[in-house]
């Protein structure tokens, strides 16, 4: 009997030993003030409203234009395209302010003529803001660019897809997120190469952005030795389509346009959307369509789902009520380029952003893999371009295989040796 109440006796100062540190802890943590009990959260909190306040401003400055239909009409254009990107991108620089006590403000200036435009970027300037996101056309962009009061404002062009801006035309001041026409056609045709398909038939539209979409198509051709077999204008009056019998005569003329030629792939250069939809199904021989209808290199697309991209999607859908446009996307990259220069540095200062977006530290994560930076020779954003149709992901480009000593994304567009651009 002894025995076992000794044993028992020293079982229970073994377990008092074991349990007296956690007893100790216990004991000075319910000594502790209530408020040094904190969960990680709160410690972020607490270390938010250690910290002053910043205020990170950015003016959204848009030229509001009245958009051309597409001839189909089944798509009508967003009045909102490219803004409710940039107001998405404000919540999320808002969700990792709250923690960092950093306030983020975006200023919506949108107007209805260039002149409109112009003098609510002065009175920006004039209160002291740097930090811009442009949806404008080209010439109004150099316009606000080369004010002298515009010098040490940061503007980032969320819109343009011109060469010319990456090129002879580009500005110090000025970055862009929109992919390039040379980024589109090069990643449309490092497609076709891995394909086999390497000899094209390319039918272009009338207007001058057409014009300049087929001249990015001739040169990426010529870059990756793929062959245009027949390059021809698109003269078919689109309004003969609302006529009774207007599908036989576009039937007859898109046939009449592709028989006697031997070719992959018809590549449309239609950026208007005036013809190209009506060319699939259509062609003398059965071949795919691609370019700016059927297969399309894009920034973003509908059908994309990878890299987290989902969740993305679905945030965009519950605040705009539609689908996320290129133009959204690369509003909602530069908006977000400024917050995570904000959070990277802790700064609000713009000059200290901008220098960060510049740098060679920045890396922005945008759902489509690896994190993106711009480029220093001509202030190009590096980013893969998608290859999708209204309802499938066909491929990402770069295409495995090629391969560049820096960053892969420089095998699309327009590379440092390659580069017009000196910056003024």
């Amino acid at each position: 009997m002894w025995r076992g109440m000794r044993r028992k006796h020293m079982s229970w100062i073994k377990h008092a030993r074991n349990a007296a540190p956690a007893l100790t802890i216990l004991t000075c943590l319910a000594a502790l003030p209530a408020g040094e009990m904190l969960t990680p959260r709160a410690a972020m909190a607490q270390d938010a409203a250690a910290t002053p306040e910043q205020t990170i401003r950015i003016v959204y400055l848009e030229l509001h234009e009245t958009r051309r239909w597409p001839s189909t009409w089944l798509d009508q254009p967003p009045a909102d395209e490219g803004v409710e990107g940039a107001r998405l991108a404000l919540r999320d620089n808002a969700t990792t302010g709250r923690f960092l006590n950093q306030n983020y403000v975006l200023d919506e200036q949108i107007h209805p003529t260039p002149e409109a435009v112009i003098q609510a970027f002065k009175d920006r300037l004039k209160a002291g803001d740097r930090n811009f996101v442009l949806s404008v056309p080209p010439d109004l962009l150099l316009r606000l660019a080369s004010l002298p009061e515009a010098k040490d404002a940061l503007l980032i062009d969320a819109k343009l897809p011109d060469d010319r801006l990456r090129g002879a035309d580009c500005r110090h001041n000025v970055l862009h997120t929109m992919p390039s026409r040379a980024m589109l056609a090069d990643a449309l045709m490092q497609y076709l190469t891995v394909k086999n398909w390497h000899h094209v038939m390319l039918v272009s539209g009338k207007t001058p952005d057409d014009a300049l979409y087929a001249e990015a198509i001739r040169r990426s051709a010529k870059k990756f030795q793929i062959r245009i077999v027949a390059d021809r204008p698109w003269t078919f009056n689109p309004a003969t389509q609302q006529a009774d019998t207007g599908h036989f005569q576009i039937n007859t003329e898109v046939s009449r346009l592709t028989q006697d030629v031997d070719y992959d792939v018809l590549i449309v250069a239609d950026e208007a959307g005036n013809f190209g939809d009506s060319l699939s199904y259509r062609t003398n021989t059965p071949r795919p369509v691609a370019g700016t209808q059927g297969m399309v290199p894009e920034a973003w697309a509908r059908p994309f789902d990878e890299y987290a991209s989902t969740q993305f999607q679905s945030r965009f859908l519950k605040l705009a009520h539609r689908w996320m446009t290129s133009l959204d996307y690369s509003a909602w990259m530069a908006v977000r380029s400024f917050g995570e220069a904000a959070t990277r540095t802790g700064q609000s200062d713009p000059a200290k952003l901008a220098a960060y977006i510049r740098g060679d530290s920045f890396a922005l994560a945008a759902y489509k893999g690896p994190p993106l930076n711009f480029r220093p020779w001509d202030g190009q954003l590096r980013q893969p371009v998608l290859l999708a149709d209204d309802r499938s992901l066909i491929s990402i480009s770069p295409q495995p295989g090629f391969l560049h000593q820096f960053y892969e994304t420089d095998t699309l567009g327009i590379d440092r040796p390659e580069s017009t651009c000196h910056m003024q």
